[in-house]
């Protein structure tokens, strides 16, 4: 074994939980808040409706990331299990099976998107005050699907491997391009909403080429060879596989979230829709802090599965539980406290967007505390490649509960029954993950007697 695997296999999980959530979270951080910061430039240097405009692209995004994580996050996981039997040969492979995948799913992507964007936009909420402006920025980031998926995917897998700080390296250089290039893009030359696009299309180029550089340096534990670049029925059917759950949940989250805007429109109008960019942002980057723990868990769940070492493996889950839960319950208490500020960011001008943005914020994230085990729970299951019950617990809350609750609670509560349709699907989603993760807990402890 090299230094990477034996780290995974020996070291303490707590150090090596803290070793690998640091860098992940600086990662994912800076990638939360290079999106924040697009909404926050085009908010304060455009205005209220060009906010609106790429709030309703976001459905859009979500399905380019999801594609990313489907192959990112599913390869992944089999290069981790796959390194913890000690079988580099299979990791490699699925290495270039999958880079081969990403390029035919970016391309289909692209051309589908340019086909049916008009139809796409029109059905996540876009109204003739705010078309062009999604228009103009979806235009430039379709075009760049391609960056964004293979460096996406490329990079979740350089952090199965264990390299967490090159992961961490990859996010800091794409996220520090876009917040350089986003104000010099809208403000110095004027561009508006297609200079934020612009913007982030070069970072996600700059990501590319830095994660392809990786795979082919004495840094990388496995290695992209032109001989593995070739589809193998097999790995990619398992890719798929494992991958479902996270790409169920962001085109889950894209339906609800295209859902959601239709019927902000038709109970608050585009200013309310404005206002749920500003709670997609904050939940983004709420969230992005518990996907860091699902990020330093998941090499370390995978391999020591893979390798037998069930002991390990629990630590893992009640460390990575804990940690999300405690980042969950104080982002709760910052954001019922402060709304009005954190509104003020995006667009400080606009009080309707204000009134809007602040009762979003209080209202849909009500039942965050309860949020953070259900993530964390869902990559867990993952992460054993235990793919249709990661799926169902992704979709209940997002899918299953959520969207009986949007066509309802409106009817009788207005706009505000939007805003509680989110916290009361979390609470019930909350109910059966705690079934499951029972379920779960007591199969790994006689796993472990099992084996000792």
């Amino acid at each position: 074994m090299n230094q990477k695997t034996k780290d995974l296999a020996e070291l303490s999980v707590p150090k090596l939980m803290l070793k690998f959530f640091i860098p992940a979270f600086i990662g994912v951080f800076l990638n939360a808040l290079y999106n924040i910061v697009d909404r926050i430039f085009i908010g304060q240097g455009v205005g209220s409706m060009a906010l609106s405009g790429i709030s309703v692209t976001f459905p859009v995004m979500l399905i380019v990331m999801g594609f990313g994580m489907l192959i990112g996050i599913g390869a992944g996981v089999l290069v981790s299990i796959n390194l913890g039997k000690h079988d580099i040969k299979k990791a490699e492979q699925v290495l270039g099976s999958s880079f081969l995948l990403m390029l035919l799913v970016s391309v289909l992507i692209t051309i589908l998107g340019f086909s049916i964007k008009g139809v796409l936009l029109q059905s996540f909420g876009a109204t003739p005050e705010t078309i062009e402006y999604a228009n103009d920025y979806l235009n430039i980031i379709l075009a760049g699907t391609v960056f964004q998926v293979v460096g996406f995917s490329l990079n979740a897998i350089i952090r199965s491997e264990g390299n967490a700080k090159i992961a961490m390296y990859s996010m800091i250089i794409s996220a520090g391009t876009n917040m350089i290039l986003n104000p010099i893009f809208i403000f110095g030359f004027g561009w508006g909403v297609k200079g934020s696009a612009y913007a982030t299309v070069i970072s996600m180029i700059l990501l590319t080429i830095w994660v392809l550089a990786h795979f082919r340096s004495s840094k990388s534990v496995v290695k992209l060879k032109a001989e593995n670049i070739r589809f193998d029925r097999k790995i990619l059917f398992e890719i798929l596989a494992i991958g479902m759950a996270p790409f169920s949940m962001q085109i889950a989250n894209s339906v609800v979230q295209g859902l959601i805007n239709t019927k902000l429109i038709a109970f608050g109008g585009d200013l309310a829709v404005g206002a749920m960019g500003i709670v997609n942002s904050v939940l983004t980057l709420i969230v992005m802090a518990i996907v860091a723990i699902n990020m330093a868990s998941q090499p370390i769940i995978s391999f020591n599965y893979g390798a037998k070492s069930y002991v390990r493996v629990k630590e893992t889950l009640r460390i990575a539980i804990l940690a999300a839960t405690a980042i969950a319950i104080f982002a709760f208490a910052v954001v019922e406290t402060i709304p009005s500020n954190i509104v003020k960011l995006f667009n400080s001008t606009d009080v309707g967007l204000l009134d809007f943005g602040k009762e979003g914020l209080r209202m849909s994230l009500l039942a965050l505390p309860f949020v953070g085990f259900q993530v964390v729970v869902g990559n867990f299951f993952q992460s054993m490649g235990k793919a249709r019950i990661a799926v169902l617990l992704t979709l209940l809350r997002q899918v299953i509960i959520l969207i009986p609750l949007l066509f309802i609670l409106p009817n009788f509560f207005g706009l505000n029954g939007i805003w509680m349709a989110m916290p009361i699907s979390d609470l019930c989603s909350a109910v059966v993950v705690v079934f499951f993760l029972v379920n779960q807990w007591k199969k790994l402890g006689n796993l472990i007697e099992t084996h000792n």
